[in-house]
Parts: C-alpha cells; sequence; structure tokens
C-alpha cells in the first residue's frame, strides 16, 4: 500500500464519457455513465453542419406537407437533380471559403467551358472527348492564375476573381458572336465521341424504376471526396490552417501559396465539370450562361457552414446547403406557388445560416478554450 500521500490521477480524456470499474477495494465509484451522451451532443453541436442538416430537415418537411407529389420518387428526382450541379460547385467553393478565399468567377465559369468544348466539337470537327480535355487546361490554367494573382499581390480574391468573371464573360459573348453570329452554340448531338462523353456526364440512371441524372452521383461521390480530404488528409488540414491563420500556418511550415492555387484550380476544375454535364446533356450552350450563379454557390456553402471569413465548415454541410435549394425550388413548383416567392426563402435561408452557424462557431470556440 503507498504510503506517499498522493491523490490519484485524474482520468484521462479517453476514459472520461465510459463507466469505468471502480479498482477492487477502493470502494470508489467509477465516473457517471451519463457524461457519454452528454459528451456525444457535444460533438454534435459544433459540427458546421448541424444547421444546414436541421433545415434540411425542416424544409423537406414543410414541402412535404404543403405540396402533393414531393415525396414521390418522381419528386425525389426532381429535387435531387436541381440540387446535383449547384452541390458539385458548392462542395468546391466550401473547400476555397475555408481556405478563406472567393471564386466569382465560378458561375461564369461553367459556361466558358461548355463553349470552349461545343465550339471544338461542333465548329473545328473534334472528337468530344479531346474537346473536353482542352476546356479542362483552360479551367485549370484560369484557377492558378486566379491563384498566383491573389498569393503573390496579396489582393483581395473578390476583386481578382470579379476581374476574371467580367474578362470571361466578355469572351464568351465576343468569341461566341464571332464564331457563329449568335449567343448561342449548339448542335453537339452529330459530335464525334458525344455518345460516349454523354454515357459518362449526362446519362441517367435507374433506381427503384426512377431515372435518376448521373450527377445527382458526380454530386455525392465529390461531397464525399471532400469530406474525406478535410478530415483524414493533411491538405485537409492545411485548407483549415490557410483560412484560419495563414501567418501561424506559414510559420509552421504549411505551403499557404500552393494550397490556395490548388484551392482556385479545384473550384475552376469543378465548374469544367458542371459545364460539361450541362453541354452533353442539353447539347447547346448560351454565352451569358452561368451569370449569376457563383452566389448560389456562396450562398449553399454559407448555409452549410462555412464562415466568410474562413477557417471553418464542412463540404458535406455544403452539399446539403444546396439540397436545401433543390428541395425549395422544386417544393415550390409542386405547391404551385409563385416562383418568385423563392428569393424570399432564399434571403431567409441565408439569414438563419449566418446567424446559426455564428452561435455554433462560438460554441465551438468555447469548447477548445
Amino acid at each position: 500500500m503507498s504510503t506517499s500521500g498522493t491523490t490519484p490521477s485524474a482520468p484521462t480524456e479517453e476514459a472520461a464519457g465510459r463507466a469505468v470499474p471502480a479498482p477492487s477495494g477502493t470502494g470508489e465509484p467509477g465516473p457517471d455513465e451519463r457524461v457519454a451522451p452528454a459528451r456525444l451532443v457535444h460533438r454534435l453541436l459544433i459540427r458546421p453542419e448541424l444547421g444546414s442538416l436541421i433545415g434540411a430537415v425542416l424544409v423537406m418537411g414543410f414541402f412535404g406537407f404543403v405540396a402533393d407529389g414531393f415525396f414521390t420518387a418522381a419528386g425525389a428526382a426532381t429535387w435531387l437533380d436541381d440540387s446535383a450541379t449547384l452541390g458539385i460547385m458548392a462542395v468546391a467553393v466550401a473547400l476555397l471559403m475555408i481556405g478563406g478565399e472567393f471564386d466569382l468567377s465560378a458561375g461564369v465559369m461553367t459556361a466558358s467551358t461548355a463553349l470552349i468544348t461545343a465550339m471544338l466539337a461542333t465548329r473545328a470537327g473534334w472528337s468530344v472527348w479531346p474537346a473536353l480535355a482542352v476546356s479542362l487546361l483552360f479551367a485549370l490554367a484560369v484557377g492558378a492564375l486566379n491563384g498566383w494573382l491573389v498569393v503573390r499581390t496579396g489582393l483581395p480574391s473578390f476583386i481578382i476573381t470579379l476581374g476574371t468573371f467580367l474578362a470571361l464573360q466578355g469572351l464568351n459573348l465576343g468569341v461566341t458572336r464571332h464564331v457563329t453570329n449568335s449567343v448561342q452554340v449548339s448542335g453537339m448531338r452529330s459530335t464525334d465521341g458525344y455518345e460516349s462523353a454523354g454515357r459518362f456526364f449526362a446519362s441517367t440512371m435507374a433506381i427503384a424504376g426512377t431515372e435518376i441524372q448521373v450527377s445527382v452521383l458526380w454530386w455525392l461521390v465529390l461531397a464525399a471526396l471532400a469530406t474525406w480530404l478535410l478530415a483524414r488528409t493533411r491538405f485537409g488540414n492545411w485548407i483549415y490552417a490557410v483560412g484560419g491563420a495563414p501567418i501561424s500556418a506559414r510559420n509552421v511550415g504549411v505551403p499557404v501559396d500552393r494550397t490556395k492555387i490548388v484551392l482556385f484550380m479545384t473550384t475552376a476544375g469543378a465548374g469544367w465539370l458542371v459545364g460539361s454535364i450541362n453541354i452533353l446533356r442539353y447539347t447547346s450552350v448560351q454565352a451569358n450562361q452561368g451569370i449569376g450563379l457563383e452566389f448560389q454557390y456562396i450562398i449553399a456553402a454559407v448555409i452549410g457552414g462555412c464562415l466568410l471569413t474562413g477557417g471553418y465548415g464542412s463540404a458535406i454541410g455544403a452539399a446539403v446547403g444546396a439540397l436545401i435549394f433543390g428541395m425549395a425550388r422544386q417544393g415550390i413548383v409542386y405547391a404551385k406557388w409563385n416562383s418568385d416567392w423563392f428569393q424570399l426563402f432564399l434571403g431567409v435561408m441565408l439569414l438563419a445560416a449566418v446567424l446559426v452557424n455564428n452561435s455554433f462557431r462560438r460554441r465551438a470556440e468555447r469548447s477548445r478554450r
């Protein structure tokens, strides 16, 4: 028996939250078993995507009650389809926002890449696959340029990508009008390689007798991949670090500049994917397509838990934010309401998400002290 007079040490963090039998003969009780549920609830409350998950349940329940057909298989296929391309972009934009930056050229990039693919395939006679490869290289080059300008000049990414947005918009309109004498490129269905590329980017899957667009699968896979990246990889830690404390991150060896450039390239790559899905599904593209969508991507990411200041958020939350968009937009249609109500809903959801996310962030900060 020890006679040192020291008191037993406190249970470790791993032991806290589960009942630990008292040592034989001590007569001292183990930790309260109720600690485990409390710790679980605490971990859930500080998750950035919690607000969007609650919002999605509320929106789903509301439109399921007021809109006939919303919960049918066909109805679900409709609002999932509406959410998919928005969700692909929202996930990429969320990564960039967690890294502390914005990309206002994301919406117009979907049109730029689709136009390049369409013009090379329909006007220059290329096969669709090489045309897709060239448009991807273009997107990655613009993304890299955006990132390089941001890290080299120190200017806000809002300003840099606003300039890119205007430049791409002008190119889209000017080049398309010069080549086609209109603001539209069409005729993809008759091009070489359209069938195989269409199966990959714009086909449908039969699930329980209902046709689901393959873009939904792209959305889910990319959301899962981005979630794994943030939670399980060194690069994911770098994203949070450069968004939350870039100076400290640089001091401990995080490649801040390279990380930001890769994130801008990721957003541009997602724009290429959405542009490819659209041109192969609808077989035509307008030069002014995608303008204004960049704000919807940012709003979906904010609803999903991302902060405008960076360093906080989640990819799965952004995907859920896009799902809320799709359910609301199609729910209004199923309810036979005027579509103008969607803008009111969007504003209310944005304000509510900012308030809820700010509350959760403060709770998370207090838990780390």
